[in-house]
């Protein structure tokens, strides 16, 4: 198996103006999990069987692509979320300032695209209609989160339309492209895709939970951030949902609440135990990553399938 980190780290950003350059070479060194580009490669790996060697350094270049590409849009998002941290550290707004997030996102969305452009030829061109197609869906989600703040309602089936293109699309097509290069079928392909879109949905409501419940030292952001900023997570959605008038106005009053953002979070939260509202997005969640493992059936049974099947759980499971 390739090793990511080692080649993402070959990456040369020692250009000239540093000022374009030395942020993106600080997003992509401040780790991640590396989920996009890991799961291209092990749907490669998963077609092939682990046999053809050549077909992973085909896909390898997808993978970096992907990877750059979602490190553009979390640099791009911190700034519009104003976001302190990112995995622990400064988000390159706050070290830098937002011209040099902008626009060192904007050279990362190129050179996501130059990585691209050394996929075999015969297969480039699919690989960039669904790169687009991605792209485009990525766009649209967050216009609709964007959205979703200025609405009085919105539905648990609004939120995962939302999350499905803002999230779940970047790792369908990490999975259907990685396998596609290396020379899956039709019904492989499509396989690998909804593996990772349900995948998906399940990683960004875990992602929810954790904003409120994790451990600021595993998580790598401030807890608690999504319940300031009153994002329509699938915690708070289902609260206003299942709330009684009494508590539903009580929650709306907080929600109303800018300026108390330690007692916030705590009466909110009280509000989600109070509810069970965490325990209803994690019945939510299981039922997500049973429909992407049943996807795992359609595919060669090899020692990369079981992979996937142990990576669902470790996505859904994470502390951070």
């Amino acid at each position: 198996m390739i090793d990511i980190n080692k080649e993402i780290a070959r990456l040369d950003w020692n250009k000239e103006p540093k000022g374009l350059y030395e942020p993106i070479a600080y997003t992509l060194a401040s780790g991640g999990k590396r989920v996009r580009p890991t799961l291209a490669l092990i749907a490669a790996e998963c077609i092939t069987n682990g046999g053809l060697i050549n077909s992973m350094d085909d896909v390898l270049p997808a993978a970096l692509a992907l990877e750059v590409f979602h490190n553009f849009t979390l640099m791009h998002d911190d700034v519009m979320d104003r976001a302190t941290v990112r995995r622990g550290r400064e988000t390159v707004h706050v070290k830098w300032n937002d011209n040099t997030a902008i626009l060192s996102g904007d050279q990362m969305l190129i050179e996501a695209y130059k990585l691209l452009a050394k996929v075999p030829a015969p297969k480039l061109p699919q690989v960039l209609n669904w790169f687009n197609e991605m792209a485009t869906g990525i766009c649209e989600g967050q216009q609709m989160d964007v959205d979703f703040e200025h609405m009085s309602q919105v539905t648990v089936d609004d939120y995962m339309k939302m999350i499905e293109l803002k999230t779940s699309v970047l790792l369908a097509n990490a999975m259907r492209i990685g396998g596609y290069i290396a020379g899956a079928t039709s019904v492989q392909q499509e396989a690998l895709y909804q593996y990772g879109l349900h995948i998906g949905l399940a990683f960004q409501i875990q992602d929810d939970i954790l904003d409120v419940y994790g451990d600021p030292k595993t998580f790598g952001k401030a807890i608690g951030g999504d319940i300031c900023a009153n994002k329509k997570t699938a915690l708070l959605i289902t609260a206003l949902e299942t709330a009684d008038a009494e508590t539903k106005a009580e929650l709306l009053q907080w929600l109303m609440d800018t300026e108390k953002k330690e007692e916030k979070i705590a009466a909110v939260t009280k509000i989600y135990n109070r509810l069970s509202v965490r325990e209803a997005c994690e019945v939510i969640m299981e039922q997500e990553m049973a429909l992407a493992l049943a996807q795992l059936d359609k595919l060669p049974q090899n020692e990369a399938t079981e992979r996937l099947r142990v990576m669902a759980e470790q996505l859904v499971n994470r502390k951070n």
